[in-house]
């Protein structure tokens, strides 16, 4: 089992089984909501759970997905796309090892351009 919150600890989480290698994405809409690029893991909803939720709030970024972030900290969590089955949770919100590395990068043609992509995991845009 992996646990995770955001900063203020208003939003806690419980991941049960393997996490996906962690997926960094570069597309504006996940710049702007995060600061810099994304990287999450993903498991199927029925291996997540809140162990605390008080401060968790949903924001319908696009016509097929949803944000959830810290209303009170301020904190990306999540991202579900609809219909998919599966939240993908931001890697830097778990705590502690996870023993995942990042598998690739994607919507690289969007990334900012006060950063370089590191060699080694597949690059798509």
């Amino acid at each position: 089992m992996h646990k995770g919150s955001c900063e203020c600890g208003a939003v806690t989480y419980e991941l049960d089984g393997p996490l996906r290698p962690s997926v960094a994405c570069h597309c504006t809409q996940c710049r702007k909501a995060s600061g810099h690029y994304w990287s999450a893991t993903q498991v199927p909803n029925d291996q997540f759970r809140f162990t605390k939720s008080e401060g968790l709030k949903w924001f319908r970024s696009s016509d097929v997905a949803r944000r959830g972030f810290c209303k009170d900290c301020g904190a990306s969590l999540f991202w579900q796309h609809d219909g998919e089955g599966a939240t993908s949770v931001g890697t830097g919100t778990l705590d502690g090892n996870t023993g995942i590395k990042t598998s690739k990068h994607i919507y690289v043609g969007d990334k900012g351009d006060y950063y370089e992509i590191e060699h080694g995991p597949e690059q798509r845009n």
